[in-house]
């Protein structure tokens, strides 16, 4: 069965963020990939000084496919710092996996699909 990872921040723990719609959101995309026989585990972070332990016992945890990493960290400037350390614990930690990006939460099953083996 296929792994994938996917790396996003926490709903709550963004300031001015409706924690309960987006949560929603990730909710249905996960059983998308139940759907499609796929292993997914999220790791949802905090945007401080916790999310890189979090990111890199995450990436730990087992081999991973693919790992996804979300708009959240990717998109806003002035989360760009964090994006470049996300993007260096995946091939420092799963070297193996591929990286993949989404666009929003709701995509995430086909960013993570474009990197599995059919």
């Amino acid at each position: 069965m296929a792994t994938v990872l996917i790396l996003g921040f926490d709903p709550y723990a963004v300031p001015g963020v409706d924690g309960d719609a987006m949560q929603a959101v990730l909710d249905r995309e996960l059983a998308r990939f139940a759907e499609h026989g796929i292993d997914v585990a999220t790791a949802l972070v905090a945007p401080d000084d916790t999310a890189e332990p979090a990111v890199v016992a995450a990436l730990a945890d087992r081999d991973w496919d693919v790992v996804v990493i979300g708009g959240g960290i990717r998109k806003p400037e002035p989360a760009l710092p964090f994006f470049e350390l996300v993007v260096n614990l995946v091939r420092r930690h799963a070297p193996r996996a591929a990286l993949a990006f989404n666009s929003g939460i709701a995509d995430s099953l086909e960013a993570a699909r474009r990197w599995l083996p059919e």
